[in-house]
């Protein structure tokens, strides 16, 4: 499985991999029960985890970089429904995060949304990177 065919979907928690489109939604496969079911783009919207940005004190840095240091830290991850301990989590492994627009729900997001990847053992990396070691 690879890390560019992962999608959230609004309205449902987890992660889920694309396995195909329809022109009026896609078929999907939850990364935690392992069910395939259609989901309409009627009702919900999807956002590729490639495509998403986290607000940083300087610029805006790809979910990638910040699931890498997840993985570069010794920290232990917290648990996403305390508040306060994921909050320092991310001051200690990201530092650079923009704690005043980046809310405690997205950085719980962010927390679950790791440990299903590690669950899965899919590695975070953009597909340019993995075009760009190809060609090296």
């Amino acid at each position: 499985m690879e890390y560019s065919k992962l999608i959230s979907v609004t309205g449902l928690n987890g992660l889920f991999e694309l396995v195909g489109s329809k022109t009026d939604g896609a078929i999907v496969k939850s990364l935690e029960d392992q069910n395939t079911r259609f989901i309409s783009s009627r009702i919900h919207n999807f956002s590729h985890l490639e495509s998403i940005e986290v607000y940083t004190v300087r610029d805006n840095v790809n979910l990638v970089e910040v699931f890498q240091a997840m993985g570069k830290s010794k920290e232990k991850l917290p648990s996403e429904k305390d508040a306060a301990a994921v909050k320092a989590y991310f001051q200690k492994v990201y530092p650079d995060m923009d704690f005043a627009r980046v809310y405690a729900s997205d950085m719980k997001k962010m927390i679950k949304w790791y440990s299903v990847l590690k669950a899965n053992k899919i590695e975070p990396k953009l597909s340019e990177e993995e075009n760009a070691e190809e060609q090296a």
